[in-house]
């Protein structure tokens, strides 16, 4: 499974970054944004149709 990661800005919370990752990535980037104080927003990636 896939996610879409959004950092958000401290100010007003608008997404300035998003990037798709996959299940296992999750976890070491919440690590990384909690051990600087960064926001993030999270959510199932939308799959692709093939």
């Amino acid at each position: 499974m896939r996610f879409e990661i959004m950092r958000l800005d401290d100010v007003d919370g608008t997404a300035v970054d998003t990037t798709v990752v996959d299940a296992a990535s999750v976890n070491r980037i919440v690590q990384q944004a909690a051990a600087i104080g960064q926001r993030l927003y999270i959510r199932p990636a939308e799959s692709s149709a093939s």
